[in-house]
């Protein structure tokens, strides 16, 4: 027994020190903002939201406005959500259930959307990253060529491959070192909770009440097992600062377990799926992957195996504002179509391309795109897509991306993009990135991408309450929120002013962005380097609805007038 309590012990202080400063603080919760922060005003709440509520209570109080149709391109929506599904679109032109294309639009009950990673029997939910794809693709080519003999067609792929193979190279040896490292550390405190929580329930049985740090000392050792906890708890105990409950150590154990379960799981389907060149999730859907204009495959099944992304992202948007659950989206007078074209991995550009058409098609006035990817081979078809969508007077929001990197550095690519391959640009395109609730050098996520020419804006994207599946909310965060929190602002503009055109909408967001004099903030994707906030995007600013309002009004009325 002795040897066995001494190696726990040891074993136990170890788990213990490792990380321990920083995985069991208790969180800090005096500067948390309001679960509905991001559509607040800095005057009246002091949170840099986007003013939503300050807009309705004051600039558009009894008036009229038509409903606006956001296509929300994502990973799926659970349609059923107490605050989702009186604002889910409805296909009015489609019978439910009959087998029949009604509307004779290509897709079969499209009832609320469409699924274009989908099959007859069933759906993708992982799939490989684009780099793993485009290595599988180039590597029986180019893997054991001898460069000097590469002639000038090939120069430019051969050079491609080279940058694609050292991002898989790095990237899938840093997940798979992660995932062994977040597994480690799981199973080790998996079982040091394990042996904690028996530990204190021994004593508790024997004592009858309640363990504390400060009356470990006192229990009476009646035998080797009460002896062996007590002695264990106390080795344990004295490394906290305090007087502490075994049972809330337990507690803040247990939320540290998950977020460790939760690194695991993200890095598992990274190595399983992610950087898996065996992997073919296409066998589902049953469609040719290089035939980029074929249309119609997939199901309607708009909310798939994992709608907690897609879900979170229509909430932003439209969660229901009229009624007393939940949480607010940010615009009223809004209907959401569910277009699933995003897996757990990468989208694929034939997918993207088709869910940008579907959705332009069925009169989508805005479409959001909280996705992105390093390397677009099929770009050709999405620039396709996007300027057919501009022809149709829809206005395409896309966010910016977690990477911390300067998307202006031409080394520095997230897909899709205003940017046409065969040159130009989309003239309907937003591009987002990431802000906080934090004041100062804290104002922007620290994930977010930025660039003063390829950023248009930034919006709330930090601890943003929203709707997830099976009724429920949750705190996420990334430019993924920041993107749908433009979309309600440019809904508001749409719904009230509908006489205003998708590039107009556009110029007003750009132009009525809350401006921060000389704020310096720390740079994304670094630790301590500050720079301004103005020189993150190239407005120099926070969407704002207030403003956009207020100069919509200005531009509405002037084109009455002519």
């Amino acid at each position: 027994m002795k040897n066995r309590l001494a190696g726990l012990i040891v074993l136990l202080i170890t788990l213990l020190q490792f990380q321990f400063s920083h995985a069991f603080q208790q969180p800090d919760t005096t500067g948390a903002p309001p679960k509905d922060w991001f559509i607040r005003d800095p005057g009246t709440d002091s949170v840099q939201g986007v003013s939503a509520e300050k807009t309705y209570s004051t600039l558009l109080k009894d008036k009229p406005a038509r409903t606006v149709l956001v296509a929300v391109i994502d990973s799926g929506i659970d349609i059923e959500h107490e605050d989702l599904k009186d604002v889910i679109w409805t296909n009015e032109d489609e019978i439910p259930g009959n087998g029949i294309d009604d509307d004779k639009n290509g897709y079969v009950d499209d009832i609320h959307g469409w699924n274009f990673i989908g099959g007859k029997n069933g759906n993708v939910n992982e799939d490989t990253y684009e780099v793993t794809r485009e290595y599988a693709r180039l590597k029986p080519k180019y893997e054991n060529i001898d460069e000097k003999k590469i002639g000038k067609k090939q120069k430019a792929e051969y050079e491609y491959w080279k940058k694609v193979k050292a991002k898989y190279d790095n990237d899938s040896k840093f997940n798979g070192d992660q995932y062994s490292q977040y597994k480690q550390q799981y199973e080790m405190y998996s079982n040091a909770y394990q042996t904690i929580e028996f530990c204190d329930s021994v004593l508790e049985k024997a004592t009858g009440k309640p363990v504390l740090k400060s009356s470990l000392a006192g229990v009476e050792a009646k035998n080797d097992t009460v002896n062996f906890a007590k002695q264990t708890l106390m080795k344990i105990m004295e490394s906290i600062d305090g007087d502490l409950a075994v049972k809330d150590f337990l507690t803040e154990l247990d939320g540290y377990l998950h977020q460790l379960e939760e690194g695991v799981n993200h890095f598992k389907v990274a190595v399983e799926y992610g950087y898996n060149t065996e992997f073919n999730s296409r066998t589902v859907i049953g469609d040719d992957v290089n035939n980029l204009n074929e249309k119609g495959y997939g199901n309607n099944d708009v909310e798939g195996p994992d709608a907690t992304h897609g879900t979170h992202v229509a909430g932003i948007i439209a969660a229901n504002r009229t009624n007393t659950i939940g949480t607010k989206g940010i615009a009223d007078h809004v209907k959401i179509m569910s277009v699933r074209a995003v897996p757990n991995g990468d989208e694929r550009d034939k997918d993207v391309a088709n869910a940008i058409i579907y959705a332009a098609d069925n009169g989508a006035n805005i479409i959001n795109m909280s996705f992105g990817k390093a390397f677009s081979p099929q770009k050709e078809a999405v620039d396709k897509a996007v300027k057919y969508a501009e022809s149709k007077g829809v206005l395409l929001i896309h966010a910016a991306g977690n990477d911390g990197d300067d998307l202006d550095d031409p080394n520095k690519t997230n897909y899709p993009n205003r940017n046409f391959k065969s040159g130009g640009q989309a003239k309907n395109w937003l591009e987002i990135g990431a802000s906080s609730y934090g004041a100062d050098d804290e104002f922007v996520g620290s994930f977010s991408n930025y660039g003063k020419k390829s950023v248009d804006l930034f919006a709330p994207g930090v601890q943003i309450y929203s709707t997830t599946p099976n009724n429920a909310y949750e705190n996420l965060q990334g430019t993924s929120m920041a993107c749908p929190a433009t979309s309600g602002v440019a809904a508001i503009i749409m719904s009230y002013f509908p006489d205003l055109k998708a590039q107009e909408v556009k110029e007003i967001l750009r132009q009525s962005t809350r401006k921060f004099d000389q704020l310096k903030v720390t740079r994304p994707g670094t630790k301590d380097e500050q720079v301004e906030f103005s020189q993150l995007s190239s407005t120099g600013g926070l969407v704002n609805a207030y403003e956009a309002v207020k100069l919509a009004m200005e531009k509405s009325n002037k084109q009455a007038a002519k």
